[in-house]
């Protein structure tokens, strides 16, 4: 079974994400979608002899877009709600309705350039609505994020969580050590992301020795 392989790498890389690097447990599902996706597409190419069936259009829940707002709205300040065109693009991304919450939010960012969890949430939309793909609309959402809102650990981390599930582990590394060299000492994610940067590191080595 030639797919066995890609099965126990998919397990070990899922396994390393969330207990080696301490991925949250709200990013579990989106992280777990992007690897079966991976393998969906390993499955199809590995047995061409199987007939190709079209996807269906109806949108549908979306677990993955779910654990994507949950985790972004942990880092934004729960004493201050997400906008009201950013709470009705997550009810679409809920749904797995990326490319519908990305308009909503492409508006939201027109009119309020200064809103970075607006910024966010439209890369993450754009990252979910090209399967877990970093397209160069995300880069810029996330790059504006972090403009509007300087030393704000969100826009970056995304970045990089995306970064890390395109396999360019080593940039997800600058990134988030570039953020933490400039952020205040005291702030309350500095010593969680230095953990999961450690940990990052660490598997970075490893995999190069080997």
């Amino acid at each position: 079974m030639s797919w066995l392989p890609a099965i126990l790498l998919a397990a070990a890389v899922f396994a390393v994400a969330a207990f080696a690097l301490r991925l949250p447990r709200a990013g579990w599902p989106a992280f777990g979608a992007a690897l079966l996706f991976g393998l969906a597409g390993y499955a199809f190419q590995g047995r061409p002899d199987l007939p190709a069936a079209p996807r269906s259009a109806a949108p549908q829940a979306s677990e993955s877009g779910a654990a994507m707002i949950e985790a972004r709205r942990e880092l934004f300040d729960a004493a201050i709600p997400a906008s009201n065109f950013v709470i009705v693009a997550d009810g679409f991304a809920r749904r797995g309705q990326y490319a519908d919450a990305a308009q909503i939010l492409g508006g939201e960012v027109a009119e309020n350039p200064r809103n970075a969890e607006a910024w966010v949430a439209l890369g993450n939309a754009l990252v979910e609505h090209a399967e877990g793909n970093l397209t160069p609309a995300a880069i810029y959402a996330y790059a504006q994020g972090e403009e509007a809102a300087p030393g704000h650990p969100a826009a970056p981390y995304f970045l990089g969580i995306a970064l890390l599930r395109a396999g360019r582990p080593q940039d997800t590394s600058a990134i988030w050590r570039q953020t933490i060299d400039a952020a205040p000492e005291d702030a309350e994610w500095v010593e969680p992301m230095r953990q999961r940067l450690e940990r990052l590191d660490a598997l970075i080595e490893a995999m190069s020795r080997q």
